[in-house]
């Protein structure tokens, strides 16, 4: 009887040193799976992430037809927005081209007066994180209006592909891209888009949008 009871108890314990082995193989593989999960989490939130978006979006407008196209080329192409603010506005007086002695006209007549043009902000944050830059204005006396002419002398377009765009009542792009790209000392790569003329529609700019690279 005392026998049988020792190997009774002898199987109960060999019983319970096998269940308790199988117990932590299990338990063992969960941690290292669970140590795989975490490793690669960690790995994959120390990879280096872009800070800003790839694309912007810079524009400058006058009576919000510019402004329009820009915000429907930056949803198409998931791009940043920087609207050009000239540090002194340009009122409805201003602008009209039919008196010779508005502010536009006379800045079209003397090209010093649009040296003096100063922006509110001329520098984009992040930068240095955008490969593409899309620069859209109204067209002006058959060029870009010229509060762009300070963003683009302010900036270093090194390394950047940059598309020009252009609203107008019926002008073309014409050399308005190019001699931007003169301002910016013909640093980047410059591309002429197109101008946009009349009634903006929604659908041409998106179709525009998905043309380019």
């Amino acid at each position: 009887m005392k026998v049988k009871k020792i190997l009774v108890l002898v199987m109960g314990a060999l019983l319970a040193v096998m269940v308790a082995g199988c117990g932590d193989d299990e338990s063992s593989g969960a941690a290292a799976s669970s140590g795989k999960t975490a490793s690669s989490t960690a790995s994959s939130s120390e990879k280096p992430q872009a800070s800003g978006k790839k694309a912007l979006v810079v524009y400058y407008s006058d009576t919000g037809r510019t402004e329009q196209v820009a915000k429907d080329l930056a949803k198409a192409k998931n791009a940043d927005l920087m609207k050009i603010e000239p540090t002194q506005k340009y009122t409805k007086d201003d602008l009209d081209y039919n008196n010779p002695d508005s502010r536009v006209s006379k800045e079209h007549d003397d090209d010093t007066l649009r040296d003096k043009i100063t922006l509110k902000k001329t520098m984009p944050d992040n930068w240095a994180d955008y490969e593409t830059v899309y620069i859209g204005y109204p067209i002006w006396w058959g060029i870009a209006a010229w509060p762009m002419n300070a963003f683009v002398k302010g900036n270093d377009f090194t390394g950047k592909h940059v598309v020009t765009f252009a609203t107008a009542a019926s002008s073309p792009l014409g050399s308005s891209g190019q001699l931007l790209k003169e301002m910016a000392g013909s640093k980047g790569d410059w591309e002429d888009g197109t101008c946009f003329t009349g009634r903006i529609d929604d659908a041409k700019v998106a179709e525009w949008a998905k043309s380019l690279k």
